[in-house]
């Protein structure tokens, strides 16, 4: 996966028609019965780039595409995940996403002439059997290494190795995961 910058402009019209796109299916999505799973899980094989096998997303879930999100067998987003794919975020298997993430490949520029007409965006990477707690924000460029957890309410502006509890802002290693 390129961890290279993404420009984008938000006014082009291809742009505009995913966010439509997306947008329309998470209305959907977000109002269908709670408990039903298979008109859920059909609208994110629609939304979604790709899902594995038992998936659960709460309700109110938000993301810009959708198309660039790619997510694993066995992953739970609790209730509020947004997630920002303006570049592909890739989600391992067996994840669990706390209530209130944030997920954010998108950014602006420093420079504030013309900061509201463009942006760039960086690809996440989670890897297996991660667990993101409550209230997280995940920025772009991130990966978080196989078995890792970020504690509630961490900022994580840089690369988490794997096996490794991170907490804090910014996220900070406060030890390994014995095995």
């Amino acid at each position: 996966m390129k961890t290279d910058k993404i420009e984008y402009v938000r006014n082009d019209e291809n742009l505009k028609e995913s966010f439509i796109k997306a947008g329309k299916l998470l209305q959907i999505f977000n109002s269908i019965d709670y408990e039903n799973v298979v008109d859920k899980i059909g609208v994110l094989k629609e939304l979604l780039g790709t899902i594995g096998e038992g998936i659960s997303v709460e309700h109110n879930f938000h993301c810009d595409l959708g198309e660039n999100i790619h997510v694993g067998d066995n992953f739970y987003a609790g209730f509020n995940c947004t997630i920002l794919d303006m570049a592909e975020v890739r989600i391992g298997d067996n994840c669990l996403i706390a209530p209130n993430v944030g997920i954010y490949t998108a950014g602006h520029n420093i420079n504030p002439v013309d900061r509201y007409k463009t942006g760039y965006a960086k690809p996440i990477t989670i890897g297996n059997n991660v667990w993101i707690g409550g209230h997280c924000v995940i920025i772009g460029g991130v990966k978080i290494g196989d078995n890792s957890i970020i504690a509630a309410g961490s900022v994580v502006t840089k690369d988490v190795p794997e096996n490794s509890i991170f907490a804090g802002n910014p996220a900070k290693k406060i030890r390994n995961i014995e095995q």
